[in-house]
């Protein structure tokens, strides 16, 4: 999807929380601090930009696509001088040191036109650190409060929206902390995040937070329809990508780094089957490992993701749960119904603290090598074992 114009209407579905910030707006009841929470590709940051042209050009009554066209157009083309971003960023080959966002506003408005259901790996990858962890550091903290301490251009609101704020380091945090106390006139924070039990309590408790499901896959499939996809596979695209417009997307296109994951996940589970008393599945392994610790830290975190998203799958299936199961291997050969037996009750539970306490070590700069080698001699018990 292409958002050309940053309205309500652009964003798919969750007609209720439309019509609450609409409410908000209209009653002049908008609080000065908000955190809107939803899982990645359901739309968060288009609602808050279509919320945000909302309050700046006075678009009270209705989109108003008539009228206050100057400050429509700034907003459509996000240039809009009293609307702010902040976002994940890391130093990079164009910014050698403290890089904050305004060195990559150009990417950005182009990331968010093209991309606005995107996560952020998709982001990383488009300014070229798909490598690194990003961050939203004190620089940044510092710039924020820079403009939000100055007068509005046109009279009206200062609107900072933070994107992926559970990315903000503690020093930033703090800082934020100090402008949501003590708020500068007119000027609202929207912070937006997919995990808000990474933010720290004192900023969360003084938002006013508004929760995103995941998107109703009769929304999917609407927007599926109107890009030319035929009945069928839009439907199935749309149960696959279970709320995710940015994975129906990436289905759609071929794109998704779930292919990718796909194939480590099956190499993976189908090495360490065979690893028990056997060295030479055990060199595989070790290979394995190798491939997956020379890929970006994001990578590894989004994979370990995918396992425990495939493990549960997995449990769903074996407890005849089938209803609940989205997700699918294409690959040829692997049968997820024939592995979700080795999934049960005596080993789904030390299985995700070994796929959680491998993401909280990668997150922490350990050595991938290590941790992706230990995890899979790890899986090779945890899979033999018998279920109950």
């Amino acid at each position: 999807m292409y958002l050309w114009d940053m309205l309500f209407k652009n964003v798919l579905g969750l007609e209720h929380i439309k019509n609450h910030l609409v409410t908000t707006a209209e009653t002049g009841r908008v609080a000065h601090a908000q955190l809107f929470v939803g899982p990645e590709g359901s739309g968060v940051l288009p609602m808050a930009i279509a919320y945000a042209q909302y309050l700046l050009c006075g678009n009270i009554g209705g989109e108003n696509e008539g009228g206050h066209t100057d400050c429509n157009t700034k907003c459509n083309s996000l240039s809009h001088p009293d609307l702010h971003f902040a976002f994940p960023v890391s130093n990079s080959d164009k910014i050698k040191s403290h890089a904050v966002s305004d060195h990559y506003l150009e990417e950005w408005r182009q990331f968010v036109k093209e991309q606005p259901y995107g996560n952020l790996f998709d982001w990383y990858r488009h300014i070229g650190i798909e490598k690194k962890q990003g961050q939203i550091g004190v620089d940044e903290a510092q710039d924020m409060v820079k403009k939000l301490s100055l007068k509005s251009y046109e009279g009206g609101y200062k609107i900072l929206i933070v994107w992926m704020a559970e990315k903000m380091n503690v020093s930033a945090a703090n800082k934020l902390l100090k402008l949501i106390e003590e708020p500068p006139n007119k000027t609202i924070l929207l912070l937006l995040a997919e995990d808000e039990e990474q933010i720290i309590n004192t900023i969360r408790s003084r938002c006013q937070i508004l929760n995103f499901p995941p998107l109703a896959e009769q929304a999917i499939t609407d927007a599926l329809l109107l890009k030319g996809v035929d009945q069928t596979e839009a439907l199935t695209i749309a149960l696959e990508a279970n709320g995710n417009f940015n994975k129906a997307l990436d289905l759609l296109n071929k794109d998704s780094e779930d292919l990718v994951f796909e194939r480590w996940f099956v190499q993976w589970v189908r090495s360490a089957f065979k690893a028990k008393g056997n060295k030479a599945a055990v060199q595989e392994l070790i290979l394995w490992s190798d491939e997956v610790a020379k890929t970006g830290r994001e990578v590894q975190k989004k994979f370990l993701n995918y396992c425990l998203t495939m493990m549960r799958q997995a449990l769903l299936i074996n407890y005849s749960a089938k209803e609940l199961v989205h997700a699918k291997i294409h690959m040829e050969g692997f049968d997820l119904n024939k592995f979700a037996p080795f999934v049960h009750e005596n080993n789904i539970l030390d299985i995700v603290k070994e796929l959680e306490q491998a993401i909280f070590h990668v997150e922490r700069n350990g050595n991938s090598k290590l941790i992706f080698t230990d995890l899979s001699i790890k899986l090779t018990r945890l899979l033999h074992a018998k279920a109950a």
